[in-house]
């Protein structure tokens, strides 16, 4: 019955309630479970039974997310996190030691660069950061103390797309998972694990919910990587906090167990029972709004693509982006059948997601009042939300990396990131035609700008 995505996306990890007949989902509300008695309760604390005990850990309500998540992504289980962040904080806590290394690609979101290069160097965890599509680089950077290799599936907010397969081989030749992070495209789009990676991750904040009210992350479990065949003591042999060898308990759910037992349980990365109830819901309409999300991105770069003011325009499904042939093959509309429809097949809808980054020709200050004066569009940090949004990491989300590190990211100062919403998509070029005329002619005027600060948040 669950078979394809739309279908999955409504049904997966849920049944009506046996006690009531709610078809809902249940808000389990509650900070801890009744133990049967001690002898249980003695089990579920050693890991040697299944079961809630306190929703730091699990969840009924959580639960239902991830296993809607796993299914959706192709992976064998799925932990919800209080945030993306906290989901990439998870996996590196039980994957990195100190002395270990990541091997990462240099275009990121700015919080994942700060992330590794300033909070897992304060941990003893080194960074070693290679071009994109420098597949011998990756080669070179990984050795014997590289606990993953981390690359996004639509990097932020460069755009670029990796070869996921070549990669991945890159990878398992240097016995390193793979871990992806997969918020652009959604599961919707891309799934990496049918490509060779082996965790991924992603901020459900974005478009997975897709109304800007709920903070939240995901990890899933590929189910396919070897880890007792290399050096992860969390999670083959002895874990150093449980006499269990998740390996062998848990099989090919051990890195979700691992995550859940020494992520969640130790650091309270946890997502709330509450936040996971707001997630389902915008999840059940994922596959709707995402067809509509490609489908105003495409009609709107092609818009600023022949407007006077702008200088370029970089979106996957033009034939000049650099990695449009990867987004042609890794992304795709899937069409609920459970198979994917490519823009390769002839699909309407194009599947290369639904942000679009532009230069303004008029440079830096006229980027950042073109943010300033647009009336639809949103000016804030955030993406994958029902309404358009409108951002200039320069002086913002990417604002805690020099411009040097900046324009290894892949932006530039007169960039512009603008995450394109549901609205009509007369209205949304309406509204930035407006402002880039706006912010373009005050800057060439000469006029000061209002005073609006750099917005310097660093997030998203």
């Amino acid at each position: 019955m669950v078979d394809g995505f739309h279908t999955r996306s409504l049904h997966a990890g849920q049944t009506p309630d046996e006690a009531t007949g709610a078809r809902a989902p249940p808000i389990h509300q509650t900070t801890s479970y009744v133990f049967e008695d001690a002898d249980r309760a003695a089990d579920l604390y050693a890991l040697d039974a299944d079961g809630d005990v306190y929703s730091r850990i699990s969840n009924p309500t959580t639960r239902t997310l991830e296993q809607r998540l796993a299914a959706l992504e192709g992976g064998t289980a799925a932990v919800a996190t209080a945030s993306g962040m906290a989901a990439l904080d998870t996996a590196t806590s039980v994957l990195a030691a100190a002395g270990d290394n990541v091997v990462a690609s240099a275009d990121m979101y700015g919080g994942t660069a700060t992330y590794l290069s300033r909070m897992a160097t304060r941990r003893g965890v080194d960074v070693r950061v290679v071009d994109t599509l420098d597949y011998d680089a990756y080669a070179d950077a990984i050795d014997d103390d590289t606990a993953y290799v981390h690359v996004e599936t639509v990097a932020n907010p460069s755009l670029k797309t990796p070869d996921f397969e070549r990669l991945a081989a890159v990878a398992h030749e240097g016995h390193a998972p793979l871990v992806v992070d997969n918020t652009f495209a959604t599961p919707y789009l891309c799934r990496p694990i049918e490509h060779g990676a082996d965790v991924v991750w992603e901020s459900t904040t974005k478009w997975i919910h897709g109304s800007g009210t709920t903070v939240g992350g995901v990890l899933v479990d590929g189910g396919t990587f070897p880890w007792d065949r290399a050096d992860y003591d969390e999670l083959s042999g002895e874990n150093p906090a449980f006499d269990v060898d998740f390996v062998e308990r848990y099989g090919d759910t051990a890195f979700a167990n691992v995550a859940r037992q020494r992520g969640l349980r130790t650091l309270g990365n946890q997502q709330s029972a509450f936040d996971a109830w707001q997630t389902i819901q915008g999840l059940e309409t994922l596959p709707l709004r995402m067809a509509r999300h490609c489908s105003n991105a495409r009609g709107v770069a092609a818009f600023l693509r022949d407007h006077e003011d702008v200088a370029w325009v970089s979106y996957p499904g033009f034939g000049d982006h650099p990695t449009h042939d990867n987004a042609t093959r890794y992304l795709g509309v899937n069409d609920g059948d459970g198979s994917d429809s490519t823009v390769a097949t002839g699909t309407d809808v194009d599947g290369y997601g639904g942000i679009v980054t532009f230069g303004v020709a008029a440079g830096y200050e006229a980027a950042k009042r073109t943010c300033e004066a647009t009336d639809l569009a949103s000016f804030l940090a955030n993406i994958g939300d029902a309404k358009t949004l409108i951002i200039h990491p320069a002086s913002t989300t990417h604002a805690q990396l020099s411009e040097e590190e900046q324009r290894a990211a892949g932006l530039s100062p007169e960039m512009l990131r603008l995450s394109v919403g549901i609205e009509e998509p007369g209205d949304i070029i309406a509204d930035l035609d407006r402002a880039i005329r706006t912010a373009t002619r005050r800057v060439s005027a000469g006029e000061p700008s209002a005073d609006a600060g750099d917005r310097n948040g660093g997030e998203t």
